[in-house]
């Protein structure tokens, strides 16, 4: 079995080269300018159940307002091909000739595709938004942008280095409840972040399990060294195919996936891009099912400015497979009280009260009870399922791509995300705080 460290000096070595540096791609040179009145034809890049259930849903609320249809799918296994065709077959967002793609290349080379949607597993998410970038695409990536520097930086700067909107899907950034309260943040009626706490407890053992297709797919039917793209050349596994969230170098698992959302609310909240450092813990101590990673993990950050080392406050991040007590919780407290994006309210609680604050000549400190605006229902077609956050978070990118103005996500908020959890990570992996370098853009260990 490939090292940990083995393996994240043949990802670096694999970065370096991927085909995203070269010329693979000629469809930038046929790029076609999206008029105003233009329709934009999307491809599906990963026909995910993330994308059935929600990414879909929640495009389909907008496409017929801002002229968007979905054009193609490319997707490495042939029944997901199939299975897109027919989702999509009479759907008023979708192209009556439906393009199915072996891959990526093939999609990428049609001059027939504005923009794409990448829900593909944790680990590829960064390189194919890369590539599609390099081809003049637009893109909206699910998160975790990255699950290692090196391709977070190779993203990046793929990004970076075009004229291409991208929406990463850290779908809070369109919340008006998150607004609400970064908004109240940014006035100074919050006063400092003193500490953030957060969790995502779940009691469910198939959270992220496949049993039933691993049993169905057939090695034949896929591209399995493509699925592998610069991960180490391992032997036909169903299991890191379709349950890739339980196995690391794959997915980093509960970092990656749930506190990815979370821990960026921190960055925006806070206007700091990284943890200065991290500790954290956790193990399999229920769910004993092959996976390697965690069913039970914590983490606390400290943030701060990186020039003043006497500012700044913690995060403590938890998270359970094998209990749902507590549920998903992001609780902001100030000396004055705290922000619960739960139940969407700001009170005085844990606040300074007069009678410990007069004892040494202080003031009490309470903020004063108040709810945050959650804004209107969002108006569609029809009943389509998709979730609220989702749905106006997709809108945002596909105004953007008509305006051609930044997105509420765009790529450097997925860079800090990802080298949040990536720190969480290597931090659970080797037992030792990990620091992040600001001006090297390095990870360090303690």
């Amino acid at each position: 079995m490939t090292s940990r460290r083995d393996f994240l000096k043949n990802a670096a070595l694999a970065s370096a080269g991927v085909a995203v540096g070269t010329n693979a791609f000629s469809a930038a040179s046929y790029r076609r300018i999206v008029g105003a009145n233009d329709r934009v034809r999307v491809g599906i890049i990963g026909f995910s159940d993330r994308f059935r259930s929600s990414l879909a849903p929640s495009f389909s609320d907008h496409a017929k307002e801002l002229n968007f249809e979905f054009m193609g799918v490319s997707d490495l296994w042939n029944r997901r091909r199939d299975e897109a065709e027919a989702f999509m077959k009479g759907k008023p967002y979708a192209a009556s000739e439906f393009v199915k793609a072996r891959n990526n290349e093939e999609l990428l080379a049609r001059k027939d595709v504005d923009a794409v949607i990448i829900s593909t597993a944790d680990f590829q998410h960064a390189l194919h938004c890369a590539e599609a970038v390099k081809s003049g695409r637009d893109v909206y990536v699910e998160k975790p942008f990255a699950e290692t520097l090196e391709d977070a930086k190779v993203a990046l700067k793929a990004v970076e280095g075009s004229k291409q909107i991208v929406q990463v899907g850290s779908q809070r950034r369109s919340a008006p409840n998150y607004w609400a309260a970064y908004e109240y943040i940014k006035s100074g009626k919050f006063g400092d972040i003193t500490t953030v706490e957060m969790t995502w407890n779940v009691n469910q053992p198939g959270r992220w399990r496949r049993k039933e297709l691993v049993s169905q797919i057939r090695k034949e039917d896929t591209d399995w060294d493509r699925f592998l793209m610069n991960r180490p050349k391992v032997g036909w596994n169903p299991r890191y195919y379709l349950e890739f969230r339980l196995f690391y170098p794959y997915s980093s698992g509960i970092p990656g996936q749930w506190m990815a959302h979370q821990i960026d609310t921190v960055h925006w909240f806070s206007g700091l891009d990284a943890p200065r450092n991290v500790v954290a813990n956790g193990g399999i101590y229920t769910w004993k099912d092959g996976r390697t990673n965690v069913d039970t993990f914590s983490a606390a950050f400290e943030y701060g400015p990186v020039d003043d080392k006497s500012k700044g406050f913690q995060v403590i991040y938890s998270s359970r497979f094998n209990n749902e007590a507590g549920g998903v919780k992001e609780y902001y407290y100030s000396n004055g009280g705290m922000i619960n994006l739960d139940t969407n309210k700001i009170t005085s609680e844990g606040g300074l009260k007069e009678k410990d604050a007069k004892g040494m000549g202080l003031q009490a400190n309470l903020l004063p009870e108040m709810s945050l605006k959650t804004g209107d229902k969002i108006a569609t077609d029809a009943n389509t399922g998709a979730d609220p956050m989702t749905s106006l978070h997709m809108r945002n990118w596909m105004e953007c791509i008509r305006s051609r103005k930044e997105t509420n996500a765009p790529a450097r908020v997925g860079f800090n995300h990802s080298v949040a959890n990536i720190m969480a990570t290597q931090a659970l992996h080797t037992g030792k705080r990990v620091n992040w370098d600001p001006k090297k853009k390095e990870i360090v260990l303690s």
